[in-house]
This record gives C-alpha cells, sequence and structure tokens, in this order.
C-alpha cells in the first residue's frame, strides 16, 4: 500500500507541476506587480483550466501524502517523494521541450540513488 501511495503523490505532483509550467507560459510573463496587476493576474488564472488541472494534482499529491504517512514513516515518506524530481525531469524534456544539461541528469540521477537508499 505505501508503494501505491507513494506513486499516487508523486504522479499527483508530477501532473500538477507540469500543468503549472504549461499553464503559466500560456499565461505569460508576470510583470506588474502592483495590487491592479495581482487582481488581473488572479482572474486570468482562475479562467486558466490547465492551472485548474494542476490544483487536481497538487489535491491528490496532498491527500496521498497524508495517507502515505499514516502507514509509512515519515524518514521513508518525505525523502522518498523526491522521486517525483526525476520523472519531472524527464517530462519536462519531453512534454514541454525544456533542454536539460547534463548537471540536472547527474542531479536527477543522485536523487534515483538517495531514493533508492531511503527506500531500501
Amino acid at each position: 500500500m505505501k508503494w501505491f501511495l507513494l506513486a499516487l503523490v508523486v504522479l499527483g505532483t508530477v501532473f500538477g507541476d507540469l500543468l503549472k509550467a504549461a499553464g503559466m507560459r500560456r499565461l505569460g510573463e508576470v510583470d506588474d506587480f502592483s495590487g491592479a496587476g495581482f487582481q488581473r493576474l488572479a482572474a486570468r488564472v482562475a479562467r486558466s483550466p490547465l492551472l485548474g488541472l494542476s490544483l487536481i494534482g497538487y489535491t491528490v499529491s496532498f491527500f496521498g501524502f497524508m495517507a502515505l504517512v499514516s502507514v509509512a514513516e515519515v524518514s521513508f515518506a518525505a525523502p522518498a517523494t523526491a522521486a517525483g524530481y526525476v520523472v519531472e525531469t524527464a517530462l519536462a524534456a519531453i512534454v514541454l521541450g525544456e533542454r536539460i544539461g547534463w548537471q540536472r541528469w547527474a542531479g536527477a540521477a543522485l536523487v534515483v540513488v538517495g531514493v533508492g537508499l531511503v527506500g531500501g
């Protein structure tokens, strides 16, 4: 059960992060930090289907993590969810077309090793 919940947390977070990035890219750069600018941004964010879907991903991740720490030690759960960084790095390259340098791939590989040590 803990591995299923871990997968749920990771996938929810990845889903949320990728949709948030795609949604914010569609909205464009935020350059007006006045009160009225934040109001306009909030209205645009509220109308964005991608950002709405990202909230669903984050909600799944949040409640999945709550369930995970009810069946597994937090010393396992918190570090193991870092596996999402690896999945996000790969999907950022595939889905969002980001260029990932060797340093980031090396960092992702270190995360895999760390998750393996914590989960073992």
